[in-house]
């Protein structure tokens, strides 16, 4: 048996999102039944973590198990050539059995984007929540700082989320703005995204983070509001849930030192 470990980056504009659903169309779905393809195995991959309908993947990785010998290198192009156009795998590389690419899995980050501009960019317009008033980033930066630390976050958490404990730790949070494409004569705000980075993350999390910023941006909330929301761990506090699409798997990093100690360990 090999135990593999694969990323792949995908636009999730047209499934229902990145793990198997009772109504199929899912990432999962199509990558397990083109490894089928290839090596007529009927296996189960393990993603770093699960994403939402209409979300999108730089990078999530998924392991699996298989006792096909095909080459390491040549998994990514044989499976590339028989997924769909949105879905691609970018590395491939043998891991210890005893490695898990969810348990396993140290920091993730996901990025939201935000375009602030009067008009959307029509070729970005799957990727970007378009919101064309004026927005205080100022104010939205100062109210980050509160959810840095480990804290529960059940403010933030879908109604529907079904883990036994909602504390995580967010190690950072910041907001960064592109203002490459700007266009004369209107308030222009460029692209406003937000990365933030954590040891986990809860069901609609991140997208009730941009919720709640997007009414700090507006002046609806100050601030140290974000601080309150948080303590208070009652989703009502919160603001609304942003679109899907504006938010991105950025990246999911993992402790090689661990992944040679698993390897030992299979020895």
């Amino acid at each position: 048996m090999r135990n593999l470990l694969m990323t792949v980056c995908y636009d999730g504009t047209n499934y229902y999102g990145f793990q198997t659903q009772p109504g199929g169309n899912t990432v999962q779905d199509y990558i397990e039944a083109t490894i089928c393809q290839l090596t007529g195995e009927v296996i189960k991959i393990h993603g770093s973590g699960r994403t939402d309908a209409g979300v999108h993947a730089r990078e999530q990785p998924f392991h699996f198990i298989t006792d096909s010998q095909i080459p390491i290198e040549r998994w990514r192009m044989a499976l590339n050539g028989r997924l769909p156009k949105d879905i691609r795998i970018t590395s491939a590389r043998e891991v210890p059995l005893a490695f898990h690419s969810r348990r396993s899995a140290k920091r993730k980050t996901y990025r939201y984007s935000i375009n602030g501009n009067r008009v959307p960019d029509v070729f970005q317009r799957n990727y970007q929540l378009h919101h064309p008033g004026k927005l205080d980033v100022a104010a939205m930066r100062d109210s980050l700082p509160f959810l840095i630390g480990t804290h529960d976050y059940t403010s933030f958490a879908s109604r529907h989320s079904t883990k036994a404990s909602h504390v995580r730790t967010i190690y950072e949070a910041k907001l960064e703005v592109d203002s490459s494409i700007e266009y004369p004569g209107t308030h222009e705000q460029g692209i406003i995204h937000l990365y933030i980075t954590g040891n986990g993350f809860l069901q609609h999390m991140v997208r009730i983070i941009v919720g709640t910023l997007l009414e700090i941006g507006e002046g609806k909330r100050q601030p140290g509001a974000m601080k309150a929301i948080l303590e208070e761990q009652n989703r009502k506090a919160a603001g609304p849930t942003a679109e899907s699409k504006g938010l991105m798997l950025w990246k999911v990093e993992y402790d090689e030192h661990s992944i040679r100690m698993s390897e030992e360990g299979d020895n």
